[in-house]
């Protein structure tokens, strides 16, 4: 099932009454298309970099690199499938490109959002653990250890988003279109989508924010008593505090809206009094958490390059081995002319 839709273009009251109620589809049609197509761009640029740089300075490798590259192809994977949603929204809700892309194109975009979620809670445990217990971290925290996390990662958040690939494309009688990320006019089992959200947003939200609350009381509580002991703060913890910074304001606009209206709107559904008002106003309050919550991947390029371990440095690392391919290419052509020049004289 598609949450996206299902939980932002239906309602009982929207079928009841779907003759009275005005229909949202130019608003959302603009809204995701838009939205949709300003993330493609800056996410793909962004994440893109960051990819290129982390691939070219592998060797370079430590756990913290391990979970920035993870978090980068999981952003690249959800960036390339954004097209495919603006030309079915430019396209008026008519999709054309078969089941198999529609089910694919719905599965990736949750996949993005629980990874990063997901990536950013062991990211932040293991710089909890780096401040905190930096003996014990060399021990526990290995790339090994890293790669074998990634893996958990990938295995659980695909396995948690398989629902999302029971739904594919359908032809609408009504508007005589194929559709895709939309549910068909009739819905069966209010109550097993409730209790899927509600699976969704304990293990896919509340746990690992839960995790990473922890690790940044202990992280703060731990740089506060450097601090009053060192009268400074040093360079490991003011990169801690950018991180802290960006990972909560990530949580607070992608993600917690999006999960509080999803979970607002499930219940909204249940009514029989609401008005077309309310029906209109909740349906675009999904979309727009919608967009909110797809544009996680703008800010995972700030955690690269403000938080990243040595992400800065992995950068100059990249221009000088640009740099020197392009002295070494230049060389033989400054031999030749200068030899010319010799002969010349």
């Amino acid at each position: 099932m598609d949450l996206e839709i299902r939980m932002g273009n239906f309602s009982p009251t929207s079928l009841l009454n779907s003759t009275e109620c005005p229909s949202i589809d130019d608003f959302r049609n603009q809204v995701y298309s838009t939205a949709y197509s300003l993330i493609t761009v800056f996410a793909l640029v962004g994440n893109g970099f960051a990819l290129l740089v982390l691939i070219r300075t592998s060797r370079q490798s430590s756990p913290f690199h391990i979970y920035m590259l993870n978090l980068a192809v999981s952003d690249i994977l959800c960036v390339s499938t954004l097209p495919l949603r603006v030309i079915y929204y430019v396209n008026k809700g008519e999709w054309q490109l078969g089941d198999f892309v529609c089910r694919i194109s719905s599965y990736a975009l949750y996949v993005n959002l629980y990874c990063s979620i997901y990536f950013m809670a062991v990211m932040s445990v293991t710089r909890f653990l780096a401040i905190v217990f930096p003996v014990r971290n060399m021990s526990l925290i290995t790339v090994r250890r890293s790669r074998f996390v990634c893996v958990a990662v990938w295995v659980l958040i695909c396995l948690m988003s398989s629902p999302f690939l029971m739904s594919g494309q359908h032809f609408d009688p009504v508007t005589n279109k194929t559709k895709c990320f939309e549910p068909p006019k009739q819905i069966k089992g209010i109550n097993k989508l409730v209790m899927l959200n509600y699976l969704s947003l304990a293990v896919g939200f509340l746990l690992p924010f839960l995790v990473i609350l922890i690790c940044y009381a202990g992280i703060i509580r731990t740089l506060l008593l450097r601090k009053m002991a060192a009268g400074h703060q040093t360079a490991a913890g003011k990169r801690a505090i950018r991180m802290i910074v960006i990972v909560l304001l990530t949580f607070l606009v992608c993600f917690m809206p999006y999960h509080v209206q999803r979970t607002v709107h499930l219940h909204f559904m249940s009514r029989t009094d609401a008005s077309c008002e309310e029906t209109v106003a909740m349906q675009k309050y999904v979309i727009i958490a919608m967009c909110f919550a797809a544009s996680n991947s703008c800010f995972d390029p700030m955690l690269y390059f403000f938080s990243g371990e040595g992400f800065r440095n992995r950068m100059h690392s990249f221009r000088q081995s640009i740099d020197s391919r392009k002295n070494r290419r230049g060389i033989p052509g400054q031999e030749v002319r200068s030899n010319n020049h010799l002969d010349e004289s």
